[in-house]
């Protein structure tokens, strides 16, 4: 009898995400055991029990998947599971807190093709702007497209929260180029913005049809933002590279149901590949943006 397929959820949690749940059985996973209110200091007996109770051979039908709500507390989680493998007792780890870092590679995936298909233009030297950016899909966002070549603001309530977790994205993920701004400065800087994400809470619009207008350079605005209103004016959740009547730049938008197409897909990815690899993997937002481009 063949061993069934077992994925190990961690978060540090009360519940793991049933959203989570879902995407791990349609991509083929037989069981689900979730692992809830974890910290830092669980993971290597959770790694450790996990990896030693199969063989070498049916530890190919075993994962790890890391939940939660902070980005920083799921890759700190990721280096502490990969910190306790022993190898030839070894098996992959995904790390996706609150589906932030493969909505984050959709969304920037999305944007790039884009950006060459309308604009005929590469995904770098642009001015990316990231509202409501101090969150796990701002971070997420903020590092891949800083890694792509991009000058990248991010943009929260609290200039001191903003510059701190830019600077995490400089020194802890090596983006080297993403900034710290205050959404109260938002009317100077988005005048010359290339692109602008709304990764900030739902139903809370942070750039209006004045905004829009007066960025003169704009060419592709992306909204997560599922829930009336918009957070970007201009967008519906359903536009697919929708060109934004409000924009006088010629500025398309993308919604969040188009968004989530290619984060599906680059979850379900992800999830596939834990158990189709040949060597454990150690997955997580960059990992998450590769499968995401090929999604598109």
């Amino acid at each position: 009898m063949e061993k069934p397929f077992l994925l190990h959820m961690i978060t540090p949690e009360k519940n793991i995400s049933p959203f989570d749940a879902n995407m791990a059985f349609d991509a083929g996973w037989d069981s689900v055991i979730p692992y809830v209110n974890a910290d830092i200091d669980d993971m290597q007996a959770l790694v450790q029990d996990t990896i030693f109770s199969r063989s070498p051979s049916a530890l190919k039908r075993t994962g790890i998947f890391i939940g939660g709500r902070d980005s920083h507390m799921a890759m700190d989680m990721l280096d502490e599971a990969k910190k306790h493998m022993v190898p030839p007792f070894e098996v992959p780890v995904f790390a996706d807190p609150s589906g932030a870092f493969t909505t984050a590679a959709g969304m920037v995936a999305i944007t790039e093709k884009a950006l060459q298909d309308k604009f005929n233009e590469d995904f770098k030297n642009k001015k990316v702007v990231i509202l409501g950016g101090t969150g796990p899909v701002g971070v997420a966002s903020a590092v891949i497209s800083a890694k792509a070549g991009n000058e990248v603001l991010l943009v929260g309530r609290s200039i001191e929260k903003a510059e701190k977790t830019a600077n995490i994205c400089n020194d802890k993920y090596g983006s080297k180029s993403v900034v710290g701004a205050q959404d109260s400065d938002k009317s100077s800087f988005l005048k010359d913005a290339d692109i602008v994400f709304n990764t900030g809470a739902a139903g809370i619009q942070l750039m209006d049809d004045t905004l829009v207008s007066n960025a003169a350079n704009l060419k592709i605005c992306a909204d997560v933002n599922a829930v009336p209103p918009a957070g970007i004016s201009g967008i519906d959740a359903m536009d697919n590279v929708v060109a934004m009547k409000n924009s006088k730049s010629g500025c398309f938008g993308i919604g969040a149901l188009a968004i989530g197409n290619i984060k599906y897909k680059s979850q379900h990815d992800c999830l596939k590949l834990m158990y189709n690899c040949d060597k454990p993997v150690y997955l997580h937002f960059e990992h998450a943006f590769e499968f995401a481009q090929k999604d598109v």
